[in-house]
This record gives C-alpha cells, sequence and structure tokens, in this order.
C-alpha cells in the first residue's frame, strides 16, 4: 500500500466531509433520542463507502479513456469554477 496516497485522500476527503450537508445530515439524525446512535452511524457509514466505490469505479474507468494528466486539468478547472460561483452567490446574495 503507498500510504503517501492513503494519507493524501483520508486528509482530503476528510477535510471535505467535515462540516458539509453530509455531515449535518447525519448529526441531524443522530439527535434523534429514539433513534438508534450505531444505526445512524452504520448507514451513514455505508453511504459513504458506496459513494466512494461510485467515485473509484467512475475515475477508473474515465482513467481509461481520457488521459490522468487530462482528468487533473478538469477536476482542477471544475474545483476553480464552484469556488468562484460560490463567492459571486456570496457577492450577490443580500
Amino acid at each position: 500500500m503507498d500510504w503517501k496516497i492513503f494519507l493524501t485522500v483520508f486528509v482530503t476527503v476528510f477535510l471535505a466531509e467535515v462540516g458539509d450537508k453530509t455531515q449535518l445530515a447525519t448529526m441531524l439524525f443522530a439527535s434523534d433520542s429514539e433513534v438508534s446512535k450505531y444505526t445512524v452511524f452504520f448507514a451513514a457509514s455505508l453511504a459513504l463507502v458506496v459513494a466512494a466505490g461510485i467515485g473509484v469505479l467512475a475515475g477508473t474507468l474515465l482513467g481509461e479513456v481520457i488521459n490522468p494528466r487530462y482528468l487533473h486539468y478538469i477536476a482542477g478547472v471544475g474545483f476553480v469554477l464552484i469556488g468562484l460561483f460560490t463567492l459571486f452567490n456570496a457577492y450577490t446574495t443580500p
């Protein structure tokens, strides 16, 4: 196992997930006193594993069709555009 890649992916995904809608929804479900916290934990964990699996599968398939170097460029441009869109909305929203 390549620990450098492992840690890079772990830290990146962890930071992206902290405080996002997924975590807030999970906290909302866990706040219900009648709901098992284990059920919420395992359901949320399984959902994230399945979503990550879909991401890995999609990345694998795209990597076979498109040069990975171009995928990095596309992802970078996509993140910049999302950031600009977010800044624009924050600026224009009263």
